[in-house]
């Protein structure tokens, strides 16, 4: 099981705190969010990651070098279209590497090791969402429909009255789901607006045009986002409460482009 981190944006939301460096080493508890990511996918049984990088590459991969956890090979690809194009492109560059059965995790996006062992549990569809149920969905939610064990819509756009659910940024694919992903994001890429889409568009494209799309829901487990400087504190505050495993170096290759 291989896991894909989607990490080359700087955060502009974040700012000042991303002035100088991108928002996956904004530190929680005196590790980077990018860290917390890798120990999570460690303790769980993942061993190879590889982060997509663009904002503050050579500090992603300095900070790789000299603290990635035990027990988890990390690999970097370069997307030189950050600047320029949403995270659409940064899974078209690392298509290559979604072969077999994967993992995407959204750069922003800090999870408990628990939440990694139910989604790589039993899985029921090729492509699997990782969701989360609240009371109330704001309009950043990334809010989904599901219909019995289906999932047939994502978008922050979806109305109130259908939502039932969020993704929180993490997705399981079988070989089957994978190769349909890759397939519809090489198509969308070559599109006018696909360095303006985010990947979760294709998966509402599959998800409305086939029954490939399943859930996994992870309530009552601790997860959050990076995307407002109110959510550093509530990062840190969850954070606290985790397990302070020891972390040593451990062998990364750093390559640029696509594999």
């Amino acid at each position: 099981m291989k896991a894909l981190i989607l990490s080359a944006g700087q955060g502009r939301r974040l700012l000042p705190l991303t002035a100088s460096r991108p928002k996956c080493l904004i530190e929680l508890g005196g590790r980077s969010l990018l860290e917390w990511q890798l120990i999570s996918l460690s303790q769980a049984g993942v061993r190879e990651a590889v982060v997509v990088v663009g904002y503050g590459a050579e500090q992603v991969e300095e900070v790789l070098k000299a603290r990635t956890p035990a027990g988890i090979h990390v690999r970097t690809l370069y997307n030189p279209f950050f600047e320029a194009a949403d995270n659409l492109a940064s899974c078209w560059i690392a298509r290559h590497e979604l072969r077999g059965e994967c993992l995407i995790l959204n750069g922003d996006t800090l999870i408990e090791t628990a939440i990694v062992e139910r989604v790589l549990g039993k899985v029921s569809h090729p492509i699997t969402v990782t969701i989360d149920r609240k009371d109330y969905y704001d309009a950043d939610d990334m809010k989904v429909r599901t219909e019995g064990a289906q999932l047939v819509a994502i978008g922050k756009k979806l109305t109130a009255d259908i939502v039932n659910g969020e993704s929180i940024g993490f997705l399981r694919f079988t070989t089957e789901g994978a190769a349909r992903f890759v397939g519809e994001v090489e198509r969308i890429m070559r599109t006018p607006e696909g360095l303006k889409l985010w990947y979760l568009s294709v998966i509402h494209r599959i998800a409305s045009q086939s029954g490939d799309v399943g859930y996994t829901s992870i309530e009552g487990l601790g997860w959050g986002e990076m995307d407002f400087l109110p959510d550093v504190a509530h990062n840190e505050a969850l954070v606290a409460g985790w397990p302070q495993p020891g972390a040593a170096p451990a062998a990364v290759a750093a390559v640029s482009g696509a594999a």
